[in-house]
């Protein structure tokens, strides 16, 4: 699409005589109109089926730039639209035996911060430990605070391990019955190799204490270093070592010069994950890349090793927050009746600046409203969101291990590296330094746990 500003956009010629009234939202204008037949075909095909009579001439610039996103969010969201606005939970997406669920295992997440969801904690508590590296530093925070630093480990926590429970199980991670460990290794900003590293050795200390056989680290480090010299990698090796599998995300810098992938993602015996776009489908022939990190790495390992979904993932939202009250808003209003619009949004004025000043349009631009609201915002329903990035595919990974580890408790880390590798899926004409050996393989890597 091309996108062309107020001023590029052809004005209503001195023969078509004065108007000041928008043939789209009928409100009264003191500024220009803009013809129609002077905008691109996509957005006047959307401004002519919102006109309540089909024959709209000329609109007003605020309606240009509200079906102008309308525009951008249906093309950058098509697969979802294609799915009748509906976002595949991961175990269903990664074909899951639903018979295992983690059971007795616990995984450890490092990460920013994390929040008490309650897909984490009922109908019973599943967090079994949470620790601050800065608690000796007056850090203060726990898991009821739900600050900018807590969406991020909240969201690949719940991505493993949620149970659905605010969606009635359909939202719910492949390891839905698994312990949780959760350690805050930074802040805001970014999280530094020390800060990573100093969260791993608390894990390693505390490992037979909370029977701890997964380690998230959806985290990247500094810069480039061989593992024969990176404090950080070394002490993945020595997690290795102990028992514990770690799952490293490679990283978002697919599309930049270099690609590099980082500790602790480059050490040799973690398993890195890159990211898988299946288009929210479910046809193995829409597969493709996510814009993942990839090596070969500074000491010539293939990194990733394996790759999951990527994008679409779906994962909870922070409650209690502005976003929070954003989506509950969207969702309810998509689900009003048309009489019940207009008092809902003046019942809620404050909550969104845009929907406030639309108030009095027609109902059908009110309707495309909310849809580009909930488009935006990557909204599924009040409780939950789509989200994207490497940090989103390596809990999906290490949900799958917790169930290999509940099919088979004996199996060592090195042996579950294998049998994912083994029963991963290549995508179809995509480089093998991409993808590694391909998509996991949720239900065959359990079977073959099972047999070994």
């Amino acid at each position: 699409m091309t996108k062309i500003s107020l001023e590029e956009r052809e004005p209503l010629s001195a023969s078509a005589g004065p108007r000041n009234i928008c043939d789209l939202c009928a409100r009264l204008l003191d500024g220009e109109l803009h013809s129609i037949d002077g905008l691109p075909p996509g957005l006047q095909s959307i401004i002519k089926s919102a006109a309540a009579n089909g024959e709209a001439r000329e609109v007003c610039g605020p309606c240009i730039e509200i079906f102008g996103r309308a525009e951008r969010q249906i093309e950058s969201h098509a697969t979802v639209f294609e799915q009748n606005d509906f976002v595949l939970p991961t175990p269903l997406r990664m074909d899951a035996d639903e018979r295992f669920t983690g059971r007795g295992v616990t995984i450890a997440f490092l990460d920013s911060g994390f929040y008490a969801h309650p897909d984490l904690t009922k109908p019973s508590d599943r967090i079994l430990a949470y620790q601050s590296i800065f608690s000796a530093e007056g850090d203060l925070t726990s898991l009821e605070t739900n600050d900018v630093a807590s969406w991020h480990g909240m969201m690949t926590s719940v991505v493993a391990a949620g149970n659905g429970q605010l969606a009635g199980g359909f939202y719910r991670g492949i390891a839905s019955d698994a312990n949780l460990v959760l350690v805050k290794v930074g802040r805001t900003g970014r999280i530094s190799e020390a800060q990573i590293q100093k969260g791993l050795e608390w894990v390693l200390d505390h490992a037979t204490e909370f029977k701890i056989r997964v380690v998230n680290i959806s985290a990247g480090g500094d810069f480039q270093e061989s593992y024969l010299t990176n404090s950080l990698s070394q002490t993945v090796e020595r997690c290795t070592r102990a028992g514990l599998t770690i799952v490293c995300a490679v990283g978002n810098a697919g599309h930049l010069p270099g690609h590099p992938v980082l500790p602790p993602a480059s050490a040799p015996s973690c398993i890195a994950v890159g990211g898988l776009d299946d288009q929210n489908s479910l046809d193995r022939a829409r597969r493709g890349m996510y814009r993942s990190s990839y090596g070969p790495t500074i000491d010539g390992l293939q990194k990733p090793e394996l790759i999951a979904p990527g994008i679409w993932v779906a994962a909870p939202i922070l409650p209690k927050t502005p976003t929070a009250e954003e989506a509950e808003l969207y969702s309810q209003l998509n689900s009003l009746s048309d009489d019940e619009l207009r008092i809902a949004i003046e019942l809620h004025k404050g909550v969104d600046k845009d929907l406030d000043e639309a108030a009095s349009l027609p109902i059908p631009l009110l309707r495309q409203l909310i849809t580009i609201k909930l488009r935006e915002g990557n909204v599924i329903n009040e409780h939950y969101k789509y989200v994207d990035g490497t940090s989103f595919a390596a809990p999906i990974v290490s949900s799958i291990v917790a169930c290999m580890l509940e099919a088979s408790p004996r199996l060592t880390p090195p042996q579950i590296k294998r049998i994912l590798i083994d029963t991963a899926e290549r995508v179809h004409d995509i480089e093998v330094d991409r993808q590694g050996w391909g998509v996991v393989n949720a239900r065959r890597a359990v079977e073959l746990a099972i047999r070994q």
